[in-house]
């Protein structure tokens, strides 16, 4: 498995993680800015006299006001001010304050400051730890698919030059969608149709129906396909995990039970996914998603920069198994899946 798919995989483990550490991290700051500040006495109520009252911008551009005012403790007279505050008050107008017994410039309008600080340090503390739980039981998990993970321990494949190697030769899959059972259709260069998964039932509830038609063999199948299933963490596109019912069984299971491996490659080609298909330890298929026109002589006058998502895939093969590589491009196309184990 490449850097790309590890990394993948570890991000859409630990999605909690990603959440909870900031969040702790900035509760703790918080809590320990907080504890700096508040009384080091008990705090003792008396009313001041406001001497100032300054009409501020507030948040959502509401008015606030900075008021001034004057107290007096133990027979000597304090001056100090309150920022920010909701209500406007008159000059002359008594003030509730609460100051610091050890320290009587210390003030505060409230006595529920005081427990602000602990509360926020506990949840801090709370966050940051189940955060660092998730990564680690994230990293534990990836460490155990790097064991169970299908092909695992495997060497890597390599898929240098296979594109251009004897016998490979470039197909084009294109989605069919111009009605309300859409499909896929395999062509060659020539657009001779190879293959064509066309869709005879939809299904709001329960499995739809496709019937897989190889050209090359004359074969014709019927199949259940389920509905899509995706998670993601705070819709992040590396951590999505995607998959179908086909014929009752995950189509992942199922690919990999042929002796396929996929891996995509999402640093260097995003945002058009490419793939790595592997079977049986050998380079089975290169599949690239590209955009609606996806024939070689179409490319200069439809040419599109950004790819147009996932129907539509160019892809090498030196294998005469379409219905097995037409399987694979269903599954990548249907499923949403950004990586696979």
């Amino acid at each position: 498995m490449n850097v790309e798919n590890k990394l993948a995989r570890l991000m859409r483990n630990s999605g909690p993680a990603r959440f909870f550490v900031p969040l702790g991290i900035i509760l703790i700051i918080l809590g320990v800015i907080l504890l700096v500040a508040r009384p080091t006495g008990e705090l003792v109520e008396t009313v001041g006299t406001v001497t100032s009252v300054t009409e501020v911008a507030g948040d959502d551009d509401k008015a606030a006001y900075d008021i001034g005012f004057t107290y007096t403790v133990d027979g000597r007279e304090y001056q100090n001010e309150f920022v920010d505050m909701p209500d406007p008050c008159q000059v002359g107008d008594p003030i509730k304050v609460f100051y610091d017994s050890a320290n009587p410039q210390n003030v505060t309008n409230t006595k529920a400051g005081g427990v602000i600080a602990p509360i926020a340090l506990v949840l801090g503390v709370l966050s940051v730890a189940f955060g660092l739980m998730r990564s680690i039981k994230a990293f534990r998990k990836s460490a155990e698919l790097e064991q169970t993970a299908p092909g695992a321990g495997a060497p890597p494949v390599d898929f240098t030059g296979f594109k251009a190697a004897p016998g490979v030769t470039e197909y084009y899959c294109r989605f069919d969608g111009n009605n309300l059972k859409p499909g896929y259709i395999v062509e060659d260069a020539a657009r001779a149709v190879l293959f064509e998964g066309t869709m005879t039932k939809n299904a709001i509830v329960g499995p739809r129906i496709f019937t897989f038609t190889d050209h090359t063999t004359g074969s014709v199948k019927t199949h259940e396909v389920g509905h899509v299933t995706t998670s993601t963490y705070n819709d992040n596109y590396f951590a999505s995990s995607s998959s179908f019912k086909f014929d009752g069984k995950d189509i992942w299971d199922l690919l990999h039970e042929r002796g396929l491996r996929l891996s995509t490659d999402i640093r260097s080609k995003f945002p058009s996914i490419a793939y790595d298909v592997a079977r049986n330890g050998r380079p089975f298929a290169r599949i690239e998603a590209c955009s609606r026109f996806v024939h070689e002589e179409d490319e200069a006058q439809h040419k599109v920069l950004i790819p147009m998502g996932k129907y539509n895939y160019r892809f090498w093969t030196d294998s005469a198994d379409f219905e097995t590589l037409f399987l694979t491009l269903f599954a990548v196309s249907e499923s949403e899946q950004t990586m696979v184990e």
